[in-house]
């Protein structure tokens, strides 16, 4: 895929991933904004609601008192019946307007010598009331309960503290249930009473009077809780969301990359192969060709010397159409193992005596330390002798200048553990994350010289997990490399 295309296309996910994560972020705060709004609404509902109850239960132990003082006809009682339901069912300024009437004689009782001093007294009385303390005219158990029974019916269960402000003694007089004496208030605990004094959410008491004495206040210490209490399912929901989707943009992107770095390590690998194969074919071609020249064709000499490098470059072509061949079928886990007992020291040594001729071509050394005392495994030997052969090969071509290999077996806890190392070049860490991935090759900078198909170390790796072993790598750039094989014990 074209480089710039896919630039393109992270691009704009990128952008639509932002802007999904724009838009969430904004709804979010929208929903909470709007239920701090309604909450705001319905704790000032609430307390309003509290102070009418309790200006009402005032009104009517009022009229109640006169009642039973005077002795008025039976209309003057229907009268005064139908003037507190109107008290009761009407709103805090009709409740003033009913009083005002009371005392003022508006329409509503007859205009008896009875019902004028009904309203004299009435005057009398509410001018006793007004002056009173505030303490005495907000009942403890009537605040306590209807604070109570308005919070349980707007749906409002959590932790609450409140008091009642008088405006006379510039202190609080009333507090959680308990009468406060104003000179001890500032002995309170000091963020119970900052918390009131700081809370916005307060009603004035008695607002029928000319200046309101007080008013009650409010606290809730769990409020953010409460606000974020009926979205934070939908926050939640929406967080997990968001993460999945950029989990998968972020997984799609690596995939892209990997398919795209796969793409280009297969190419190399076609490129690799062809040249690969393209020498023996012209050494097999040349060859046959001076076989049947009539110069070479009546020397029986020459006719063998060109039939043997027929023979090995055959051979050597065989060798890497079976090497590709086995990394299909381990791909596609169709690979028969042939599992016996096999003695590691005795596959090591063939392969060291195998390979010992290309290391003395480069004028290197190969040299044996074989320290494992139980070095019987069970496995496949023709596989175990090819991962062997091809750790081997690995530290011949990437050591530039005669190689050093040393082979080394010691006993762990798991089992045997092979290594073969050598002095080479080494492998970067970044590299170090890919060499047992198939196709993959290690730069060598703009050095070519060192030749393969970058399948040797994934068949490696493949080979050693379907014996259940494990593989590591110890390198370091400009200082060699370390493989290690564990294989378990017999």
């Amino acid at each position: 895929m074209n480089p710039r295309r896919i630039r393109l296309i992270i691009s704009l996910m990128t952008a639509a991933l932002v802007g999904i994560i724009c838009l969430q972020l904004y709804w979010i705060g929208w929903n909470i904004r709007l239920n701090e709004e309604q909450f705001d609404k319905n704790v000032y509902d609430i307390l309003h609601r509290v102070a009418d109850k309790i200006e009402y239960y005032e009104s009517i132990t009022v009229l109640e008192a006169l009642k039973n003082t005077f002795r008025p006809s039976a209309d003057f009682n229907r009268n005064l019946r139908r003037a507190a339901q109107r008290l009761e069912s009407a709103s805090a300024s009709r409740r003033r307007l009913h009083a005002d009437t009371l005392i003022q004689g508006g329409g509503e009782l007859p205009h008896s010598f009875e019902e004028e001093m009904l309203r004299w007294e009435l005057m009398k009385v509410n001018q006793l009331v007004d002056s009173r303390v505030l303490t005495d005219r907000v009942p403890l158990d009537l605040l306590d309960n209807v604070l109570r029974e308005e919070l349980k019916s707007y749906g409002i269960d959590a932790p609450y503290e409140y008091a009642v402000y008088s405006k006379a003694h510039q202190s609080f007089v009333i507090r959680n249930g308990h009468y406060v004496v104003p000179e001890n208030t500032p002995h309170l605990p000091a963020s119970g009473v900052s918390s009131l004094y700081n809370s916005p959410y307060r009603a004035p008491l008695f607002s029928k009077d000319v200046e309101p004495p007080g008013y009650l206040v409010i606290y809730f210490p769990a409020r953010t809780q409460l606000v974020l209490g009926s979205v934070w399912k939908s926050m939640l929901l929406a967080f997990v969301f968001t993460g999945i989707i950029l989990f998968c943009f972020l997984y799609t992107i690596q995939v892209i990359y990997r398919q795209k770095k796969l793409s280009e390590m297969k190419t190399d690998f076609i490129n690799n192969m062809t040249h690969e194969f393209k020498t023996p074919i012209a050494t097999i071609s040349l060859a046959t060709d001076s076989i049947i020249s009539p110069m070479v064709i009546q020397d029986p000499d020459k006719i063998r010397r060109f039939a043997e490098i027929i023979r090995q470059e055959n051979r050597r072509m065989n060798g890497q159409v079976e090497r590709v061949l086995q990394i299909a079928q381990l791909d596609r886990n169709e690979i028969q193992l042939r599992i016996a007992e096999i003695d590691l020291h005795d596959l090591i040594r063939q392969a060291v005596a195998n390979f010992s001729l290309q290391v003395e071509k480069r004028q290197g050394t190969l040299r044996l330390d074989l320290q494992a005392r139980n070095p019987v495994v069970r496995g496949d030997a023709t596989h175990l002798s090819s991962v062997i052969h091809n750790l081997l090969d690995n530290a011949n071509k990437y050591s530039p200048l005669q190689p050093e290999i040393t082979v080394r077996t010691r006993d762990t806890s798991h089992g045997v553990a092979i290594t073969v190392e050598d002095k080479g070049m080494g492998i970067s860490k970044e590299a170090r994350k890919y060499i047992f991935d198939k196709f993959y090759r290690v730069h060598t900078g703009n050095l070519h010289d060192v030749k393969g198909f970058g399948l040797g170390l994934s068949y490696v790796k493949a080979i050693v997990d379907a014996h259940k072993g494990a593989v590591d790598v110890r390198s370091e750039l400009g200082k060699g490399s370390a493989f290690t094989i564990t294989l378990p014990c017999k």
